[in-house]
């Protein structure tokens, strides 16, 4: 067979650009329904950050985690509750982002690390080869975990945050304001509502393609028209 191999490559290709499409898309209308409640993501962020604390606590305790990485785990949460003091704005050069953006790589890395470790030494323990380990984590629980506990909190936090250069066309003034925190219709001309990490980088994405287009002669309909 020649062409059907062909078609599957084809297919594959087609069905990863429409499930980037479709996450983006996801992505794109959740930065939107933080930005019109975002009094609601704020609380419903902060209960979640406290809900995976507890999680991993009794992790720690009833099914005997690891005493550090779990340390590490609650520390890094408490430093992703240290970005909501200003929530839904971020500054991109605050040491207290970017300390969590780098716990968010290390977490990664440790229980990664103690998982594959965990799993070889059950293997390696065995009295015979047809033996089956106990009590070894199955994939769908390290995935759940790496989800809620490591993943979750800063993947939230990320589609959430609004970049504060968008916030006010002010230089050096401080974004934060009763009125635009709150999430509600413009007061006028003097400041704008801060527009999502997330949505921002999809809108620069857009305008990068519109300018590449442009360059190769590509232009819309109604350009044309223009």
């Amino acid at each position: 067979m020649w062409i059907l191999p062909l078609v599957g490559y084809l297919g594959s290709i087609v069905g990863f650009c429409f499930l980037t499409l479709a996450i983006a898309s996801g992505l794109y209308y959740l930065s939107e329904l933080v930005e019109e409640h975002t009094v609601i993501a704020k609380r419903l962020l902060t209960r979640l950050i406290y809900f995976i604390i507890a999680l991993q606590t009794l992790l720690c305790l009833v099914d005997k985690f690891p005493f550090f990485p779990t340390v590490l785990g609650i520390v890094s949460h408490v430093i992703y509750l240290g970005n909501m003091r200003r929530f839904p704005y971020v500054k991109l050069t605050d040491p207290l982002f970017l300390s969590s953006c780098l716990l968010v790589l290390v977490n990664h890395y440790v229980w990664f690390k103690h998982f594959s470790n965990f799993q070889e030494r059950a293997y390696l323990n065995r009295a015979s080869y047809y033996d089956q380990p106990d009590n070894i984590p199955t994939f769908t629980e390290i995935a759940s975990y790496f989800g809620l506990c490591v993943w979750m909190v800063p993947f939230a936090l990320f589609v959430s945050l609004s970049a504060s250069d968008n916030v006010l066309p002010t230089i050096g003034s401080e974004p934060a304001s009763s009125s635009s925190v709150g999430g509600g219709s413009g007061n006028g001309g003097g400041s704008r509502r801060g527009q999502g990490l997330i949505k921002s980088l999809v809108d620069n994405a857009l305008a990068a393609v519109g300018e590449v287009s442009a360059m190769l002669g590509y232009r819309r309909p109604d350009d044309r028209l223009a």
